[in-house]
């Protein structure tokens, strides 16, 4: 063979495996828990995020990508393509004993990275798995396509005790971050992941699959102290004038445009029935300048711990997308990022501090405040912050209005989201099941055998690459009797406490502010049928369903009907 032949033969290899490379990224699928739709930075946010709003401004935004309201509920659609019900995960983690409500990922689902696994790809969790229910020990990650874990099985766990995580299979600790102190879960979490991407690398041809399942920032706010502390005047002002910078800065950026309204500051919802005695339940929260000086304190404190979990949030997703860029690996690799569900309310505008929850302490006093977030203590930060976090829309996570459902939506992937599509904002509807197709699309992965339920989504290859429009289709929800249908640029919603339907449109109301359902009963009707039928399809109850064993947390759902 001539030295021009072999120049040749190289020429095309290389071309070749460039090409595969591209048809078979590496992925990277980062979740947060709790976080609200306005939190980011390049989502109207004012806490510092400068990594992921890099990954923003290098790739694109998906503003109306829905979530399943709740945290198991969204991980059981995010790893099957299916609706949680489907998956077996309708409710929470209990076992009801009904198809739809068993608490685990049932025989019915296979998972993405076990069908990843199957087309050649390394698969790693490390953070949250919340998906092993009472009824199964067995629905691990290790067992359900993952080669390697670290993390906790809780519905949420302390950030500063170490004994809650754990590594599958068995072997030592990943090194020490060298932070202080020395554990922290967002750290631990970050280390046990570029552990991982080292172990992926031995194998260079095989392509990895790391699903980046971070606890922050749920409840307990946990956070350093210092980080805190940087928080606390910008929150001293209020929920009130946050929802209103938040609510200008959305508009300048693009995320939503001017004609859609801020709705008024929100309710107390009606559905803990044990939090029935808080003097804020089912009423208005109250504005800011009305509290009393030790409250405003003792609540300013949460907020800033909360930010302070975002923040070093951040700072962690910038360790490994720093990590990526120094191997090379960066362009290659597809990074996903979302939240698992709206801002958290629970329960009332003062939060709560103990576990089992919510009775609620007031902190004052320079030491006192200080001891918030730290190891021991219990916070949440109530109805009042989670109502701006997910400014400007109504209600929060469990809730199928745009507060519970609504993510913010990232996805960075230079080799094929060219420099003419960066920065961009896409406002199709879209939801979560979408992206079991679309990963499995770029992996290579066959759909599950028949003996298998097949992924509902669809892929959004074409969308995210060139722009393409969606077709239109009905996307549904359901979580503890709240229900929603959205077709184009209508929805139907309605709480679990609710008789009628609500109907907006969202294309001029995303807010939900005007209820157009007595002007439009025929479309109510239809979208009632449609949900009907996808309840009946999808092993959602019809009715309330039984109760878990004593002391499990109760399954809210609607009436017999």
């Amino acid at each position: 063979m001539t030295l021009s032949r072999i120049a040749i033969f190289v020429a095309c290899f290389v071309a070749i495996s460039v090409a595969n490379s591209g048809d078979r990224p590496n992925i990277l699928l980062i979740l947060a828990d709790d976080l609200g739709y306005s939190d980011l930075g390049c989502f109207g946010g004012e806490i510092e995020t400068p990594n992921l709003d890099a990954l923003a401004a290098g790739g694109l935004r998906m503003t109306q990508l829905y979530n399943a309201a709740r945290c198991c509920s969204t991980r059981a659609s995010l790893l099957t393509g299916l609706y949680p019900h489907q998956a077996g995960v309708g409710a929470m983690t209990a076992d009801n004993g009904l198809p739809g409500y068993r608490g685990f990922l049932t025989d019915r689902c296979k998972t993405i990275p076990s069908l990843l696994q199957e087309a050649g790809y390394q698969t790693y969790l490390a953070g949250k798995w919340h998906l092993r229910g009472k009824g199964n020990p067995d629905c691990t990650p290790i067992n359900r396509g993952f080669d390697h874990f670290y993390g906790h099985y809780k519905a949420y766990a302390s950030f500063w005790r170490e004994d809650l995580y754990v590594r599958e299979p068995g072997g030592k600790q990943w090194p020490d971050s060298g932070f202080e102190p020395r554990f922290y879960a967002t750290h631990a979490i970050t280390d046990a992941a570029l552990g991982f991407l080292d172990h992926a690398r031995k194998s260079p041809d095989a392509p990895w699959f790391l699903y980046l399942s971070y606890n922050a920032p749920h409840f307990p706010l946990h956070a350093p102290k210092e980080v805190i502390d940087k928080y606390v005047e910008r929150y001293e002002s209020g929920w009130d004038e946050l929802r209103e910078s938040r609510y200008r800065r959305m508009i300048e950026q693009g995320i939503i445009p001017e004609s859609f309204a801020l709705s008024p500051r929100g309710h107390v919802t009606k559905v803990p029935e044990r939090n029935a005695d808080s003097p804020y339940y089912d009423r208005q929260i109250p504005a800011w300048d009305s509290l009393p000086a030790d409250r405003r304190a003792d609540l300013t404190r949460r907020m800033a711990t909360y930010a302070a979990m975002v923040e070093i949030l951040d700072r962690n997703v910038g360790r490994v997308v720093s990590d990526l860029k120094f191997k090379g690996d960066l362009d290659s690799t597809l990074i996903v990022f979302l939240s698992d569900n709206g801002a958290c309310a629970e329960w009332d505008p003062f939060g709560f501090d103990n576990n089992p929850y919510p009775k609620n302490k007031l902190y004052s006093g320079k030491d006192e405040l200080a001891e918030m977030g730290q190891p021991g203590t219990f916070h949440s930060y109530g109805t009042g912050w989670a109502n701006a976090c997910n400014t400007p829309f109504r209600l929060y996570k469990h809730y199928n209005h745009e507060g519970g459902i609504s993510t913010p939506f990232l996805v960075h992937w230079p080799e094929q989201i060219g420099a003419e599509r960066a920065g961009k904002i896409d406002r199709q509807p879209a939801h979560i099941i979408d992206l079991a197709k679309t990963i499995l699309k770029l992996g290579g992965g066959k759909m599950p055998g028949e003996a298998f339920l097949q992924p509902e989504g669809i892929s959004l290859v074409s969308l995210w690459k060139s722009g393409d429009e969606l077709a239109e289709r009905p996307i549904f929800f359901e979580h503890e009797g709240n229900r929603a249908v959205r077709r184009g640029k209508w929805k139907a919603v309605r709480t679990n406490f609710d008789k009628e339907w609500e109907l907006y449109d969202l294309e001029s109301d995303r807010s939900e502010m005007q209820n157009l359902a007595e002007q439009h009963p025929d479309r109510v009707k239809e979208f009632d049928q449609l949900w009907q039928a996808w309840a009946k399809r999808c092993f959602v109850a019809p009715a309330r369903v039984p109760q878990p064993a004593k002391g499990l947390p109760k399954i809210y759902y609607w009436p017999e009907e």
